[in-house]
């Protein structure tokens, strides 16, 4: 006997256009509005030995004297823990556009003598940030915006020894990337010659690959082709070689953020000496959204759902005990 099959029916209607102006459209000028009016808020946090110039480097990326260096200053004066995580806030104005920004320095990191488990005040932080925007979210009478201070992106400042990740490295970026967005750099890249830059750079991206390190940026299936082939070519990359300074000279009657050395001169925003260029567009002009998004949708939600499931846990645990003691 033969079988009748229904017509399958959409339950989504076909798009149709207007047969006259509406003005929804102007919907993204409404958000961008509001947007602009609340400012947007940044954290970045800077990991690596002390005299890697972190400080530099991040006062280079947004132009600005946001931190004081808070590494050793002479042979005299020692060098700071891990645990003294320092945080300094700012407001940076750019054609309208206000960004709220927390550096976060990890001074002394790994510098002492016994560096066993040093990074877990590191650690430790970026928990403790996803553990207060949490319990924030949870509260009844919420606030309307909760101050974001989750760690949106990692710079993971490497030694330029040429020879690749140190067993401290390994342990340390093993542990980030699970936590948050990591970006590996190779600080001071200066004292490197291109031909030892280029080497060390592939030594040090086949050993990412071997321990499988999850460095951002990373793929998802709502990326457009485009997205992908960028992220790809971020990807050939990292860790970016670069070289930091917040000095202007003067070299060929042009003046430029760099410095003078024996060797000549440093052009920090010149391609063929360093990928600092590559780094600041990467941050700032390409991917600063998507780093605080990501930080919500993937480390801070993997989180999350840890800690509700082990609320739930704990709760049916102590119902089940009081049932019993009954």
């Amino acid at each position: 006997m033969a079988t009748t099959t229904a017509p399958v029916t959409s339950d989504v209607p076909e798009p149709f256009q207007p047969k006259s102006y509406v003005g929804f459209s102007t919907i993204t000028n409404q958000i961008e509005h509001r947007l602009l009016k609340r400012g947007f808020q940044f954290n970045i946090m800077v990991v690596g030995h002390s005299g890697l110039g972190k400080t530099t480097l991040v006062n280079t990326l947004f132009a600005s004297h946001l931190t004081e260096s808070s590494g050793r200053k002479s042979a005299d004066v020692p060098i700071e823990k891990t645990s003294e995580i320092k945080v300094t806030s700012h407001t940076l104005y750019e054609d309208n556009v206000k960004l709220n920004i927390n550096c976060i320095d990890t001074p002394g990191f790994g510098d002492q003598v016994n560096n066993d488990r040093c990074w877990e005040p590191i650690i430790e932080y970026i928990k403790k940030q996803h553990s207060q925007y949490l319990r924030k979210e949870l509260t009844a009478q919420r606030e309307r915006y909760i101050k974001d201070t989750r760690v949106h992106a990692v710079l993971y400042f490497i030694q330029p020894n040429g020879h690749g990740l140190r067993p401290l490295d390994i342990a340390v970026l093993r542990r980030l990337c699970e936590n948050a967005n990591v970006i590996p750099i190779i600080a001071k890249a200066d004292s490197l010659t291109m031909e030892e830059k280029a080497k060390f750079k592939k030594i040090l991206q086949d050993e990412f690959a071997y321990h499988n390190f999850n460095i951002y940026p990373y793929d998802s299936e709502d990326l457009l082709e485009e997205e992908k082939n960028l992220n790809s070519e971020i990807r050939s990359l990292i860790p970016f070689a670069v070289v930091g300074s917040e000095k202007e000279i003067t070299i060929d009657g042009k003046v430029v953020r760099g410095r003078r050395t024996r060797w000549g001169a440093i052009n920090v925003e010149d391609v063929s000496q360093c990928e600092f260029v590559y780094l600041r567009d990467f941050l700032t002009r390409t991917h600063l959204q998507d780093l605080i998004e990501t930080t919500a949708v993937v480390h801070y939600e993997a989180f999350r759902s840890k800690q509700l499931i082990a609320l739930k846990e704990g709760t049916r645990t102590t119902s089940k005990s009081k049932a019993d003691e009954k």
